[in-house]
């Protein structure tokens, strides 16, 4: 699990200048999870010395025993000073012992700190809090299956205010013209298995992806705002009477304005929305912007402090869990879920989440609101469409729902017949796919280009990846032949087995644990022996174009950035995934309003949605990302509405290393995009799982090398 490091000098200070190594040190010690878990342990260790434990005591002392074990391996393992090393190591053995002295206080406890003990929901929960509170990644638990299933969370809350409010209108009932219409008859395609067509409907190219939508009356908001026309129109087709839609607008072209202004016109509150963490907060904002009438309330934690009467409640996914309760019976005549290829898995909480409130929307209103908001909807494969057309309600678990069923049916045409992919796309488009480039409906918008800058990587370190490539590669190689060799007889294949290479690839990836010698820990180090360029590169932008974005994917790439760009007396600015929220506006804004900050240096994770920073047009791409939607989701922080200069983004590549295949990789799988929403010729290679085509890539030129 990446750990953020917590150096960022003060943008507004003159040359980037460092402080003391004192200062420095003294925030390092009060950042990260040590703090956390030494304040937590005493909130416990009072809560049993008064007598006052409770459950939610219990699982604070098994969470922060779990930290305590996984912080002092994760220490053991860094490389890291001895000395620091040692400190922490220190401060750990600390809290330990005052676990220890609490556990002798109430033994029942040491039960808990067994290494065998299983952690309850609630605990698994609080853990991901802390985690996320020290500005930590953690990766998303799948979710059991209903037969596995364990007992309900225990943390499932009820703010005070959201209880005034059911006392205020507590004959609060279901609409019962919402009840899903019965089918009539079988129909003709009712023996059809049916998902899978509609999901191949759209890797076949085609025309655009976009329903008609009506011409708008008028380009002017309520209240007084400008609409663009591709804004208005979806606006007017929710005024109209449409009530579900796939808002897949590229990135930049004003999808939180277009959801609100259709709620507004479809009257569709109270109004859910559903969002990542980091944008929540500019859901409100926005809505005070584009519908002042209407008021706005933002769930944090446990919602002590939300407005159970707002027109508008926005939640993020993290804390969707303890809130499921009461959003499925709080009335709501519309849902949003915004960045919707969050839901894509199924199996995941967040997307079980997602669908079982706005299956109880659908059972207790009718026809309400129902809009999902991506620019890239499709992140690796086009199955990633189906938890966003079940959201929706165009489909359940195994087939479509009535009115695409309907649809189909009325095409007069099954499965397998010549036209019926063609029909069944443009059947699905018509139940609310909206899909506009800004090519197409914003001419105020320049076009943007990806520039690639290939670099050398000289000296030790590149030599050293070089090697780290050969060595990864010897490795495959054995292993193809091992499998060459103890394969069944009766096969013979002419040179290069393509299906053994795909085989072994997978092997390697799946199975291969090394960090230092396996693909993603050689891109972390690729990513690091570029950085220093990759900052010089950005200094000679700005210096020459004015204000430049950086982003990288590993914060020590962004802290070599850092450290190149105070060396060459440029001011700059950060945006890391442990900031606060007011750290990272005042960052922002540095970035934005002041002359003299010339380059904010970002990371891909934590900026790469809800942040405008369009007032650059040049973006330097330290790192490759696994999936071309995050590096278009970045550049779009730069070509957005409003923007008066051509963009271009400059990646930079390890030349003669495996960043360029990879780099090859991710534009081959903007095809697939491009084929299912925008009518283009489908790249085989589309669908493809970028790690194991880089794995593939090398194994199969290490064989060609030797005449394979």
């Amino acid at each position: 699990m990446a750990r953020p490091t917590q150096r960022r000098p003060d943008p507004r200070r003159k040359g980037g200048a460092r402080r003391s190594t004192r200062d420095r040190k003294v925030d390092a010690d009060n950042v990260g999870i040590l703090p956390l878990l030494a304040q937590a342990v005493r909130e416990v260790e009072r809560a049993v010395q008064r007598g006052t434990a409770t459950s939610s005591t219990r699982t604070a002392f098994q969470v922060i025993a779990l930290l305590v074990r996984e912080e002092r391996a994760r220490i053991k393992q860094e490389d890291i000073p001895e000395a620091r090393r040692a400190e922490q190591l220190k401060r750990l053995d600390g809290i330990a012992t005052i676990l220890a002295t609490t556990a002798a206080r109430d033994p029942s406890l040491f039960t808990l700190l067994a290494d065998d003990a299983v952690p309850s929901p609630a605990a698994r929960s609080l853990r991901r809090e802390m985690l996320t509170a020290a500005g930590i990644e953690v990766e998303e638990e799948p979710v059991a299956a209903p037969e596995e299933a364990g007992p309900a969370p225990d943390r499932q809350v009820v703010p005070q205010s959201v209880v005034a409010r059911q006392l205020a209108n507590p004959f609060l009932t279901p609409d019962l013209s919402a009840a899903k219409p019965r089918r009539t008859g079988a129909g003709r395609l009712a023996n059809w298995e049916l998902i899978e067509p509609l999901l191949r409907s759209f890797e076949q190219g085609g025309p655009a992806s976009s329903m008609e939508l009506p011409t708008p009356t008028t380009l002017r908001t309520r209240d007084g705002r400008d609409l663009m026309p591709h804004q208005a129109q979806l606006v007017a087709s929710a005024a109209d009477g449409h009530r579900t839609f796939l808002l897949a607008d590229e990135p930049g072209l004003g999808k939180t304005a277009q959801a609100l202004l259709a709620a507004q016109s479809a009257d569709a509150y109270p109004l859910l929305v559903v969002a990542p963490n980091v944008v929540k907060i500019n859901w409100a904002r926005e809505a005070q912007l584009w519908t002042p009438r209407r008021t706005a309330t933002v769930i944090h934690g446990d919602g002590t402090t939300i407005d159970g009467f707002a027109d508008i409640v926005v939640v993020n996914y993290e804390v969707l869990d303890r809130h499921i309760g009461w959003l499925g019976e709080h009335g709501f005549r519309g849902m949003v879920v915004d960045e919707a290829h969050f839901i894509k898995n199924r199996k995941s909480q967040r997307s079980q989440h997602a669908l079982e409130l706005s299956e109880r929307i659908r059972s207790r209103t009718a026809r309400p609101l129902l809009m999902a908001l991506t620019g890239t909807p499709l992140i690796n494969d086009i199955e990633d469409f189906r938890a966003i057309w079940q959201f929706l309600g165009w489909i359940d678990d195994r087939k479509p729902e009535a009115e695409l069923m309907a649809a189909l049916e009325e095409t007069g045409l099954e499965p397998g017949e010549p036209g019926f992919y063609a029909a069944a796309r443009r059947c699905v488009v018509d139940l609310g796919i909206v899909r506009r480039r800004k090519i197409d409906v914003a001419a105020d918008i320049p076009a943007r280009r990806i520039a690639d800058i290939p670099v050398e990587l000289d000296g030790e370190t590149g030599r050293s990846i070089r090697e780290a490539e050969r060595v990864l590669a010897r490795r495959m190689v054995a292993r193809y032949d091992n499998a060459l060799e103890h394969r069944a007889a009766g096969k013979v294949v002419d040179g290069i087995d393509r299906e053994l290479v795909r085989l072994v690839a997978k092997w390697e990836r799946e199975e291969d644990t090394n960090e230092t010698g396996n693909v993603f820990g050689m891109m972390r180090r690729i990513g690091l022996a570029k950085a220093g360029l990759a900052a010089d590169y950005t200094a000679q932008l700005a210096r020459s174009v004015g204000k430049v974005v950086f982003f990288a994917k590993h914060l020590d790439v962004m802290d070599v950035a850092e450290e190149t760009l105070a060396k060459r007396g440029l001011r700059y600015a950060t945006i890391r995934g442990d900031q606060t929220s007011t750290q990272r506006q005042r960052d922002i804004d540095a970035f934005v309003n002041d002359p003299d900050v010339a380059v904010i240096v970002c990371s891909l994770t934590a900026a790469g949605v809800g942040v405008n920073l369009q007032v650059a047009s040049n973006v330097v791409l330290a790192e490759l990302s696994w999936t071309d939607a995050e590096q278009t989701q970045a550049i779009d922080r730069v070509h957005r509405i409003g923007q008066a200069e051509p963009v271009t983004a400059w990646r930079i590549i390890g030349a003669q290393t495996i960043d360029a295949k990879v780099a090859e990789l991710i534009d081959s799988k903007a095809a697939l995009a491009a084929t299912a929403l925008d009518g283009e010729a489908l790249d085989e290679k589309a669908s493809a799982d970028v790690q194991l085509e880089a794995l593939v890539g090398l194994l199969t030129d290490a064989l060609e090398e030797r005449g394979d």
